[in-house]
């Protein structure tokens, strides 16, 4: 391995036109991918209080299971792209394999569960009959696009890792207005369709989800593009399966204990009323679509530090650490100030209660600030640290500032002290901001700056 600690030359113009090259359609594609909540709840708001908040309720199903997916998909990457930087498409496409293997078997799961026992699945976010119907009914129809999404969302990964970043936003763009037009469509019973109401959102996303496994295949089916070696689907590379395992427990950690955390934090809502329940539900809406930018950075972050570390560029990967770093804390302050900019005109767009009114209103200030934690940590976590393989601070610190302190704290306040909605609110915004000095002193222990690549030999193999 060579070890290049020696001090480079590095062309900044170079380094932000990469980081452009590579956030803008990911920042794009995570934009598209949030306006389909957001269309769910501009339209379904637009019918019923109720089956807005059912419908976002009845989604946290399929957000745990993307923390599962996403643990799976990540430690891929976090290989792929040292791979990749190191020329390796071999290791990449048994890296596809593993991936493939893991994330259709867990969509089994919870495709089950949905189609057996939605009910019981309702009963963890809300106790209100009408919202457990509604989102049971949501549950057996959305329950078949989740096996379809694991499959595309192993493709994408791969094709942002391989530097095919712009047509895996186009596909996935694609997919999303798809569904945003399809949620029109069988919502509100366009072209002489009936009105399904709830129902019709769940119809939209599988076919949208079938849409983008289709344009997968046929876009992965190009030149220079890595594709699963299905003759190799269920062989196993010994040591590149330890390096894989080794990353994906810690990130699986994490992410379980992020997920179930924050449908902790929706659930606790959920069962203050129906009124704190849809206001949340809108304020998640706009901090998903706010976080698109440090979400592309993030990604952008992982990819280019991967490449440098796993190239044998040290010293590179580490320098451009500590810039992505320093741009966080810029997209922080942004998102900061944009949350509350576009706080009275959200609070004019969705039909709701005069006291979800506002509750809405005070959630989105409350999150304005939170936003500079959550910003700062993603990049610098999630890309920075993740990109040399740091996996296990991201587990730690959420056992810490999340279980440790806003859960505690909000189920306090929420069941014993009986605090007001937006106390308890409050309490589950704690974990990003406090952290923050945490990240930092992590950081600049430099624990990331590590080649994570190995020589492949025939020997490795079952």
């Amino acid at each position: 391995m060579q070890n290049s600690y020696d001090q480079t030359s590095i062309d900044w113009k170079d380094f932000y036109h990469r980081l452009f090259v590579l956030a803008a359609p990911i920042a794009f594609q995570s934009l598209m991918l949030a306006s389909v909540a957001a269309a769910d709840a501009l339209m379904l708001g637009r019918v019923t209080q109720y089956e807005m908040t059912a419908v976002s309720l009845a989604a946290q199903v399929s957000f745990v299971q993307n923390m599962f997916i996403s643990a799976f998909i990540s430690a891929g990457a976090i290989l792929g792209a040292q791979y990749y930087g190191k020329g390796d498409r071999r290791t990449i496409q048994e890296l596809f394999n593993m991936m493939l293997r893991f994330t259709v078997c867990l969509s089994l799961v919870f495709f089950a569960a949905c189609e057996l026992c939605p009910g019981a699945l309702m009963h963890i976010f809300a106790e209100d009959p009408e919202l457990i119907r509604i989102g049971s009914g949501y549950l057996r129809i959305a329950g078949w696009s989740y096996v379809i999404c694991a499959v595309s969302q192993c493709y994408l990964t791969v094709m942002k890792v391989t530097d095919h970043v712009l047509p895996n936003a186009l596909i996935s763009s694609v997919a999303v207005v798809s569904n945003i037009l399809l949620n029109a469509v069988f919502i509100y019973g366009l072209f002489g369709m009936p009105a399904l109401h709830y129902k019709g959102t769940a119809v939209a996303t599988t076919i949208a989800r079938l849409i983008e496994l289709i344009l997968c295949l046929v876009v992965s089916a190009g030149a220079g593009h890595v594709r699963p070696g299905w003759r190799r689907l269920f062989r196993r590379d010994k040591a590149l399966t330890k390096d894989y395992v080794r990353q994906c427990l810690p990130l699986l950690g994490g992410s379980l204990l992020w997920g179930v955390g924050f449908t902790s934090y929706t659930a606790i809502i959920g069962h203050l009323g129906a009124d704190a329940a849809a206001a949340n539900s809108v304020s998640a809406v706009i901090r998903d679509l706010i976080c698109c930018a440090c979400n592309g950075i993030a990604c952008a972050a992982g990819i280019m530090v991967g490449n440098e570390l796993g190239a044998g560029r040290l010293e590179r990967g580490k320098q451009y650490g500590i810039k992505l770093k320093s741009i966080s804390w810029v997209i922080g302050f942004g998102s900061t100030a944009l949350v509350l900019a576009l706080t009275p005109l959200v609070v004019r767009m969705v039909i709701l209660t005069g006291q979800a009114r506002s509750y809405l209103t005070g959630m989105m200030v409350i999150m304005a600030f939170y936003m500079i934690g959550r910003c700062v940590n993603t990049v610098t976590i999630n890309g920075v640290l993740d990109g040399g393989g740091d996996t296990l601070f991201d587990m730690y610190s959420l056992a810490v500032s999340m279980w440790g302190i806003a859960i505690p704290l909000a189920l306090l306040g929420a069941f014993v002290w009986h605090w007001p909605v937006l106390a308890v609110y409050s309490c589950t915004c704690l974990d990003e901001v406090g952290k923050i000095p945490w990240v930092m002193i992590r950081f600049r222990k430099y624990k990331w700056v590590r080649n994570l690549t190995r020589e492949q030999t025939p020997d490795n193999k079952e």
